[in-house]
């Protein structure tokens, strides 16, 4: 059973700066599924990028659960609503 829980709301510009990494590692991760390494320039960027992409959206979130204080959950993980910029704890 999955639960939902709302735990708090982001500014307009915060959910602008989650939405943009978000829509990034999404498309770097579709990127990931047709590069090869045999493209080794493409490959090495993708993944350099990723990487960078990916801290980036993890630190977004560390700074804001750290500035908002937002409960938290062994087995969840927060979610954001772009449209109402609401933050759910969600809890597998």
């Amino acid at each position: 059973m999955v639960t939902r829980k709302l735990v708090g709301q982001v500014t307009e510009e915060e959910k602008k700066e989650i939405q943009s990494l978000f829509e990034r590692r999404n498309g770097l991760n579709e990127l990931a599924k047709i590069v090869t390494a045999a493209n080794e320039e493409l490959y090495e960027k993708l993944v350099k990028d990723l990487g960078e992409t990916g801290t980036r959206f993890q630190q977004w979130w560390d700074s804001m659960a750290q500035k908002y204080r937002w409960e938290s959950a062994e087995n969840g993980n927060w979610e954001i609503n772009f449209e109402s910029n609401e933050i759910f704890l969600v809890i597998q």
